[in-house]
């Protein structure tokens, strides 16, 4: 299991501040019972094959990009660990590349839940999960909104696409909602935040030096969380020493 510090802000909103200064046994349990379906769903495909797809896929990338898909891959993780249902394949089977718009899209008794996950190194200027939350949350807000600035692509199509993965095995009704979002957002009929269950997330990478000082600061001021209109937040911090310990994890 991660080791997790889990505050109820209020009725709906909960803080997760999770530490991960080592991949240990416990971790390496977890890791291995959800790695593949992270990966490609119902695929039946050997772990070890999985590991060297995922690792092939890092070595080609810069290191931004592979924290960027590390952090995710560990906020999939522990949304598994809570019995959420992942509605999406974390690698796009004919891109070998991750997924694009919404970094997740969850269900749980066939509710929806939208993850937005946003990481960076600790030697970044003004870093703070504070700020890491608030990207999320405003990214979250501007796709379902249609004003993101990251292009004019329909985030609800590529989640469409993936529920319909034979290997997701999303609920019919899961997959008619988010349909309908496709379509209305085609139609140029945009929603509002504040009609959807959401995950802002923020990954730190501390340089190979742990230090938990970024989490016991979130974990002293997280009043702002409030503040953001939605039905429901569930924000996830997690403190990670480096981004090596997932490269060791895959065998590389």
């Amino acid at each position: 299991m991660l080791n997790t510090e889990c505050i109820q802000l209020d009725s709906s909103r909960a803080l997760h501040v999770i530490e991960i200064e080592s991949i240990t046994e416990d971790i390496t349990k977890l890791l291995d019972e959800y790695f593949v379906s992270i990966c490609e769903g119902d695929s039946d495909s050997e772990i070890c094959l999985v590991k060297k797809r995922l690792a092939k896929f890092l070595e080609t990338k810069n290191e931004e990009t592979q924290m960027g898909a590390v952090a995710e891959f560990f906020i999939h993780l522990y949304l598994n660990q809570l019995s959420f249902k992942q509605e999406f394949l974390f690698l796009n089977l004919e891109e070998n590349s991750i997924k694009k718009g919404f970094d997740g899209l969850f269900s749980k008794n066939s509710e929806t839940f939208l993850v937005e996950s946003k990481s960076g190194t600790i030697l970044t200027k003004n870093i703070s999960h504070r700020n890491k939350l608030h990207t999320a949350y405003t990214d979250l807000k501007n796709y379902v909104s249609g004003k993101s600035e990251k292009g004019k692509n329909n985030p609800w199509r590529n989640a469409y696409n993936h529920a319909s993965h034979l290997d997701v095995c999303a609920e019919k009704g899961i997959r008619k909602k988010i349909a309908k979002l496709r379509d209305m957002y085609d139609m140029g009929e945009y929603t509002d935040i504040k009609d959807y269950k959401i995950i802002p997330c923020s990954t730190i990478f501390l340089n190979s030096v742990w230090d938990s000082a970024e989490n016991l600061k979130i974990l002293t001021t997280h009043e702002f969380l409030k503040s953001y209109d939605c039905v429901s937040l569930d924000a996830i911090c997690i403190s990670k020493k480096s981004l090596e310990l997932f490269k060791e994890y895959l065998g590389e």
